[in-house]
């Protein structure tokens, strides 16, 4: 190749040298590498661009793979998000080239003057410092990572239980939208809390739970129903079980709020909650919401049908 083949680079009058703290800004990480791209180089090289890459082609044995590739679209527009200073490359008709630490000392060859030599050599040295920042703060890099992934995944927890809960309100406002079945997971006391309470304020005439196992915190479940609900619990043994709803309790409740009754049954063993005439089934005490897994479902049966065991009794 014939010398005046190459671009020349002004001298060193004409062309003030750039400090390594601005070429270490230039300084990108893509494909895993520190790269610098090719309007950068042939910005300090005081070159056009254009003709920076000629001179690369002409000598492109030089240049491997491993020292100059071609940024793909994907590549080019993620550089654009991150980099306000790329903007201009949004409406480039090219896809720009990008040079490695090899790449750029290649250069030196390709590019006649001695202002060359000595931007190449200043650009070698900020890859050498960048090297060095970077395995010096390693283990700090790994911290923020890691930090940044935690956050992400505390983040991503967080969202999906303000989803869950935000649909059991959003579906339990009027109980022919509440959901038909589902389930409750182990630890899902206050979401399952939730859908009980929200059932019980939607009544308009009228509350029946078919429970065996009740205490007083069933109690104040049915204190959210309106005034002008009834509520009624059908349970085995009633006030005389000694794990069940204590006679004292439902006094006390009685002569604060609408009152409760208390019907024995010893025919029932799953556990039912009507409201008004829409039954569900519970795969779990009213008393044990949450501590476990169950299910619930409701039923396409007539109120009446549920309570004919009851009624015959």
């Amino acid at each position: 190749m014939k010398p005046n083949n190459l671009p020349k680079v002004k001298d060193a009058k004409s062309c003030p040298v750039t400090t390594n703290t601005s070429i270490e800004s230039m300084i990108v990480e893509i494909r895993g590498q520190q790269v610098m791209l090719d309007r950068d180089l042939a910005m300090l090289y005081d070159v056009e661009t254009k003709a920076l890459n000629q001179a690369v082609k002409r000598n492109i044995e030089r240049f491997p793979s491993n020292f100059r590739f071609q940024l793909s679209e994907e590549e080019t527009i993620e550089l654009v998000t991150n980099c306000d200073r790329f903007e201009t490359l949004k409406h480039s008709s090219s896809l720009p080239f990008v040079f490695t630490e090899q790449g750029v000392a290649m250069l030196s060859a390709v590019l006649r003057g001695q202002t060359a030599v000595q931007v190449s050599i200043q650009i070698m040295e900020a890859f050498v410092a960048m090297r060095r920042f970077l395995a010096s703060h390693a283990s700090l890099f790994q911290r923020i990572e890691t930090l940044e992934q935690n956050q992400l995944l505390l983040f991503n927890h967080q969202s999906e239980n303000d989803r869950r809960l935000g649909e059991v309100f959003q579906r339990l406002e009027n109980p022919l939208h509440a959901p038909k079945e589902g389930v409750f997971y182990d630890g899902q006391i206050f979401d399952a809390y939730a859908f009980v309470s929200d059932l019980i304020r939607s009544a308009q005439k009228r509350i029946i739970l078919i429970d065996n196992y009740i205490d007083d915190s069933v109690l104040l479940m049915l204190a959210k129903r309106g005034e002008d609900v009834s509520a009624e619990i059908v349970t085995r043994g009633g006030c005389r079980n000694a794990t069940a709803l204590q006679s004292l309790d439902l006094e006390r409740y009685n002569r604060q709020y609408p009152p409760v009754t208390i019907t024995e049954c010893d025919r029932y063993h799953d556990r039912f909650l009507i409201i008004d005439d829409t039954v569900y089934h519970l795969g779990a005490s009213l008393k044990d919401l949450g501590r476990k897994l169950f299910a619930f479902s409701r039923m396409e049966l007539r109120a009446e049908k549920i309570m004919e065991g009851v009624i015959t009794e």
